[in-house]
């Protein structure tokens, strides 16, 4: 099976205007930014991009925009998933007239459901869509947590290619990628833990990072996946404070603050989510000093 991206995706913020209203001037700037910097694929209204507090009509709009400004030159992962599979499914069939190349679908939140819920959810879903799905295991947002035996069933299926897994513990990770033997590409949820999880087997990570950080985090992710552990260990340890304080606050708050710092505004993030505190703005921006000249390079600025 041939992966779908190998590298760095990023998990790309959804700037705003003054008045709220999507940037799309800007959406389209931040993609030909991330292309011109190696980013092996773009995934658009996934956690960072505030998915869940955009409209479908909003959510349909950018997944257009992308794949006009994309012009298939990178893969577009678009988030479609939901804690309903019939509302899933809806979405994610627009999103496919809207030129999305494969789907990221967060597991079933607030309802929750058992593992064979799972199942079933995700198998319904992959039997009526014509793209790949990427399976998106966040426990710490959704209160669920895919077993590495269920992994295992779901790789079964021809048309789930792929999870990003934000789970952090090492062991279970180890053995979702032991049991799928290849027919599931594991690709890593956290920055803190990408030279971690590529020494055994992840072909790359969806990044936060990436949106101010383009070019490292695509280096960072390919030294781990073609072996070069040691360097990716060491860019991983250079970046850990930057990546620590980008998680200072509920994402994506850090990251468009750091945006901002950097000299893009993206606007704020939506109401029940709010602006960096003074404090933690601080932080984040001594946390930039050290890379303050490589972030502005590569964000053309």
């Amino acid at each position: 099976m041939t992966p779908l991206f190998i590298g760095s995706g990023v998990a790309l913020v959804t700037p705003f205007d003054k008045d709220g209203k999507i940037n799309f001037k800007l959406f389209k700037k931040l993609i030909e930014i991330q292309i011109a910097n190696h980013t092996d694929a773009v995934v658009v209204c996934g956690t960072t991009g505030e998915g869940s507090t955009l409209t479908v009509e909003e959510r349909l709009e950018l997944f257009s925009a992308a794949n006009e400004t994309i012009q298939n030159r990178v893969p577009l992962i678009c988030g479609t998933g939901s804690n309903s599979t019939s509302f899933t499914l809806e979405v994610a069939k627009k999103a496919e007239e809207c030129g999305a190349d494969a789907h990221l679908m967060v597991t079933p939140y607030y309802n929750k459901t058992s593992q064979e819920g799972l199942l079933k959810h995700y198998f319904a879903l992959a039997d009526k869509l014509n793209k790949p799905i990427i399976v998106y295991n966040v426990p710490s947002r959704t209160g669920m947590n895919i077993k590495p035996e269920t992994y295992k069933k779901l790789a079964q299926h021809e048309n789930i290619v792929g999870v990003k897994e934000a789970d952090t513990c090492i062991t279970k990770l180890i053995k979702s990628v032991v049991l799928c033997e290849d027919k599931l590409d594991f690709y890593c949820g956290n920055d803190d833990l990408v030279s971690v999880c590529t020494s055994f087997g992840f072909k790359g990570v969806v990044s936060v990072l990436a949106n101010i950080m383009p070019q490292y985090t695509h280096k960072m992710a390919l030294c781990g996946v073609n072996g070069e552990c040691e360097k990716c260990a060491q860019m991983q340890k250079d970046c850990m404070e930057l990546v620590e304080n980008l998680f200072i606050d509920v994402n994506p708050m850090p990251i468009k603050a750091a945006l901002r710092i950097a000299g893009i505004d993206a606007g704020q993030c939506r109401l029940p989510l709010c602006e960096l505190s003074l404090d933690c703005r601080e932080l984040l921006m001594q946390s930039m000093q050290k890379h303050l000249y490589e972030i502005r390079s590569e964000l053309r600025i």
